[in-house]
């Protein structure tokens, strides 16, 4: 597969070439640009509040999917895999809806830096993410 892989990219590279584009430099520029993911993006807005996930609708993203991510842990893992395939450095951007609450009941006004602890050392294992 890797050499059908780097076989396919070497046309590539030569057509774009064609047209003036250098493919390498391109790949090398991209990977200076800090890419930021947002939270909802692997679990179609449904947040951790409830096990129900949201209700009304939200932005209903990417549809009820197989496999979206139904803990923190799962979104960890998937962003984590995303990120492995993009080059560069990368961001994360969390919303209060993905507290981990251990199951409770938490108005976001409640919310306190604890329910986002497992976030925070996940994020500070990161050292290939931008910072600010």
């Amino acid at each position: 597969m890797s050499s059908s892989i780097e076989t396919t990219y070497q046309s590539a590279r030569e057509r774009y070439a064609a047209i003036g584009v250098d493919t390498d430099r391109a790949i090398e520029a991209v990977g200076q640009v800090a890419i930021s993911m947002h939270c909802w993006q692997g679990d179609d807005v449904g947040g951790f509040e409830t096990s129900a996930g949201l209700t009304g609708g939200g932005i209903q993203a990417t549809g009820n999917y197989p496999g979206k991510a139904r803990t923190a842990d799962e979104l960890r893992m998937d962003a984590d895999k995303a990120m492995s395939l993009i080059p560069g450095k990368h961001r994360f951007n969390l919303h209060s809806m993905y507290a981990e609450t251990g199951g409770k009941r938490v108005e976001r006004n409640a919310l306190a830096p604890e329910h986002f602890s497992g976030w925070l050392d996940w994020a500070k294992s990161k050292s290939h993410w931008a910072r600010l």
